[in-house]
């Protein structure tokens, strides 16, 4: 019946379009110029029916561009060839920004529909571009002479990027071969797209109704209130609602004393994708997997991982492997420990079963308190959201300069959203930063940043960047606010760090603009400013009682400290197999299709991980990779991890906000984006290559 109700929308919505396309073409706001300040998307003035015309005429335009280059008489140079190739589809590009992006944060099932008609011809169009022969003589022609035309670095890596691009692409392939890839990139579109739909609606699906107060017990008020505003709003007065959402099952997982029911709420988790129904991702993966590897075989690469990592900084799957396979080591030792700890704790509760994964994080959390005289309901009212948010904002203020100020007046696309200014320290604008924070049924999971608009210099103008960060964050309950935990903290932190590579960005390109970087070393700007998170400097400027102002005590501070390294076990050892995982998914060298069960256990048995602990993502709900950019590129995170702790000794080695080192990083990181090697930027900024020990002391691996 659902299947049916949506293709019925999707009807609706293509007749509506077509209807407009033909009668209102002069108010679809995406084919003029934006009237907005800022030049920001008018999102209450965009309707469902605008799209799909956009996005026709987008490709059309775009085609028209491309047969402007393929035509033109003249030798090809950089100039007529590469970058008016950059320059093409401005409409196209415009519409996507906003489409993918509210398609994330606020779809419905009409905007999920418009995605399934739009996968096969935006891979169509894509291809026509990757696969003309004419325009990519023309780029080759460019790229063989590259040591003659003087280029600047940022001209000769967009030259090598587009060249790179074509033959990543099938430029080079025969017609049979270049037909085959056409078929293979149009179907993984599509699963891409159905796989992310099917664990959006798996976890809006799910619900843990409690109707006995009893079982309650443990819960913090906040969780309690959450779950009885839940339960009224689906109409259960009196009862109270508990889901995946991570604000929901995760305090949960902490704090539940009813065993059985942390259980029902895991596995209900761990599940996702996984049952053998219309949401099931079992054969998506499977088949994902086998195009993968066949696009990989078609292009020239051994596996779909060589495929990918040929772009990275890491460069080759047998690197990754040694890197993955040596962190997991010492991680699983110190998760074993920790496992045995866990279990003493059990007996001395007198608890006489053995421990499984649904017990860790409620026993974990009672250990950390007994250790350290530390949980995390001692924490959280001193998090409110508000002051965090403008805690991160100080640091990027004492650091750069940097000024953020909310404005009301702009457009924004739900209620929830936060829209700010940023500025530099003489008022000169940069750029709008939105910031989504809270969860509802038509945003996906997780927290990621992305752009409306990217930064770039057209014609001599300075096209400034309107970055946007989402979260899902538990919302204010009656009269308390939004109050986080630790893992929340870190994560405003993080995004934020993607937001400020965006925000500063300063390249010519957009194509190289921001976090057009590698895999591996796009988290690095993130991941170094988790590290000021927990400086009892940074903490001052945040870290304040919602009720009282009281500034965080500092014993309670120290605690935090001491407990730094705890639990890292479990962090490192969930997080390494699903790296080690994904290497696994995309090294296979088989068109067959493979059990997904059958394959995940037997990595998971391959990488050592104990039984008490799951792998953090199973794979019928690893979005990152089977839905997202990350495929043979999870283990970036630490990766990264190893630059980003690196990094941050460049500060601690001087001052928490030393502006020498500040600048540095702003102007050899944050600026530069794609533009040259990360490496090499790298190298700029610190004066040397990255140390490994910097991690392993940070997370007590050492």
């Amino acid at each position: 019946m659902k299947k049916i109700m949506i293709f019925a929308a999707l009807l609706l919505t293509i007749s509506a379009c077509q209807q407009a396309n033909k009668t209102m073409e002069h108010t679809n706001p995406f084919l003029s110029d934006y009237s907005t300040p800022y030049e920001i998307p008018p999102f209450e003035q965009i309707t469902l029916a605008e799209y799909l015309p956009a996005f026709e005429k987008g490709m059309k335009d775009q085609m028209s561009e491309i047969e402007v280059i393929t035509s033109n008489s003249a030798p090809a140079d950089f100039k007529n060839t590469i970058e008016s190739l950059e320059l093409s589809g401005n409409l196209l590009t415009k519409v996507s920004n906003v489409f993918f992006n509210l398609n994330g944060s606020l779809t419905n099932d009409s905007m999920q529909a418009i995605a399934r008609t739009l996968s096969p011809l935006l891979s169509k169009h894509n291809d026509d571009i990757a696969l003309n022969p004419v325009l990519f003589e023309r780029i080759k022609t460019v790229f063989d002479q590259r040591n003659t035309l003087n280029l600047s670095k940022e001209e000769d890596m967009l030259l090598e990027k587009t060249y790179k691009r074509f033959v990543r692409g099938g430029a080079n392939l025969n017609m049979m071969d270049q037909e085959r890839l056409r078929k293979i990139n149009e179907e993984l579109s599509i699963l891409s797209l159905h796989f992310g739909e099917n664990i959006l609606a798996e976890t809006n699906n799910y619900q843990l109704v409690i109707t006995d107060s009893i079982q309650l017990a443990g819960l913090p008020e906040s969780s309690i209130a959450a779950a009885a505003n839940a339960a009224e709003k689906a109409g259960m007065s009196g009862k109270w609602v508990f889901t995946l959402h991570s604000p929901s099952i995760f305090p949960f997982l902490l704090f539940a004393e009813d065993r059985t029911l942390r259980e029902q709420l895991f596995k209900a988790y761990i599940s996702r994708g996984n049952h053998d129904d219309e949401h099931d991702n079992k054969k998506i993966i499977s088949r994902t997997v086998a195009l993968r590897y066949e696009r990989a075989k078609i292009l020239g690469y051994e596996t779909h991982a060589d495929f990918i990592l040929e772009q990275n900084m890491a460069k080759e799957p047998e690197i990754v492997n040694a890197f993955l396979d040596k962190l997991m080591k010492a991680a699983v030792q110190m998760a074993t420990k920790e496992a045995a700890q866990l279990q003493e704790l059990l007996v001395k509760n007198d608890d006489s079963f053995k421990l499984e994964p649904w017990d860790w994080w409620f026993y974990s959390e009672k250990l950390r308190k007994e250790k350290f005289d530390l949980d995390e309901a001692q924490l959280r009212p001193y998090f409110k959201l508000e002051n965090v948010r403008d805690g991160v904002f100080a640091v990027a203020n004492k650091l750069w300069g940097l000024k953020f100020t909310l404005k009301t007046d702009l457009p924004k696309y739900h209620p929830d959203v936060e829209v700010y200014e940023v500025s530099e320290f003489d008022g000169s604008h940069i750029g709008i930063l939105y910031m989504d924070y809270f969860p509802r049924e038509s945003k996906r999971g997780g927290a990621w940043m992305s752009s409306f608009r990217k930064e770039s210099i057209t014609n001599g103008k300075k096209i400034t960047p309107i970055i946007t960060t989402n979260y899902n964050f538990t919302a204010p309950q009656g009269n308390e606010p939004a109050l986080l935990s630790w893992d929340e903290v870190e994560t405003i932190f993080h995004e934020f760090g993607h937001a400020l590579h965006g925000l500063l960005a300063n390249t010519t390109y957009s194509s190289l603009s921001g976090t057009a970087v590698p895999r591996d070393f796009v988290e690095l700007p993130s991941q170094i400013m988790e590290n000021w998170a927990p400086e009892p400097e940074v903490l001052a400027l945040f870290a304040r009682h919602y009720q009282t102002n009281e500034i965080i005590p500092q014993e309670l501070v120290q605690k935090m400290v001491n407990s730094g390294t705890f639990n890292q076990g479990f962090a490192m050892t969930e997080f390494l197999a699903a790296a080690i995982l994904d290497m696994d998914w995309h090294s296979v060298t088989s068109y067959e299709e493979l059990d997904v069960i059958d394959f995940e256990n037997n990595s998971l048995k391959k990488s050592g991980i104990i039984p008490e602990i799951v792998v953090r993502y199973r794979s019928t709900y690893f979005s990152h990779i089977f839905s997202g950019g990350y495929s043979a590129g999870y283990y970036s995170y630490v990766w990264s991890e190893v630059l980003d702790a690196d990094a941050f000794q460049a500060f601690k080695e001087t001052s928490l906000f030393d502006q020498e080192t500040a600048f540095l990083f702003r102007k050899n990181i944050l600026e530069k984006g794609g533009t040259e090697d990360p490496m090499e930027l790298y190298k700029a900024f610190r004066g040397k290559e990255p140390d490994q020990s910097a991690l392993l002391e940070k997370r007590g691996l050492k």
